[in-house]
């Protein structure tokens, strides 16, 4: 029999890929697509909706960093642009790339763990 352990924080589970429910079923089936449900616990993911909310806080870690560089290497060595091409560009993609299934993980735990669902907008507030 499993043990579900519901305390344990969303966001070590969501990095590491690991279910919101049992925490040792997979959450992903490739590199960003999440699997269709835990292979041990068989919690359906469907519930999950992560949107933009990855690629947007990616980008807003990586883009300070990675502009600071591109400063710092315009200003120091005064370089051709397509310098930047091949030192910048990849530094910014792969970046960012990198932290898109930490954070898509993240968002989906948490979405569980907090019970998140559509919202709905109730008309009958008035009466």
């Amino acid at each position: 029999m499993t043990v579900y352990n519901e305390t344990t924080n969303p966001a070590l589970t969501g990095i590491k890929g690991l279910c919101p429910r049992c925490q040792t079923g997979h959450l992903f089936s490739g590199f960003l697509k999440l699997a269709p449900r835990c292979e041990v616990c068989g919690l359906d993911y469907s519930f999950a909706d992560p949107a933009d909310g990855p690629a947007f806080f990616s980008m807003s870690i990586v883009a300070f960093p990675a502009l600071a560089f591109a400063l710092w290497l315009q200003l120091t060595y005064d370089p051709p642009y397509w310098l930047h091409l091949f030192t910048t560009l990849p530094l910014t993609a792969g970046a960012g790339t990198l932290l898109l299934r930490p954070f898509k993980g993240w968002l989906v735990c948490s979405q569980y763990f907090h019970k998140a669902a559509e919202g709905i907008i109730d008309r009958d507030w008035r009466r």
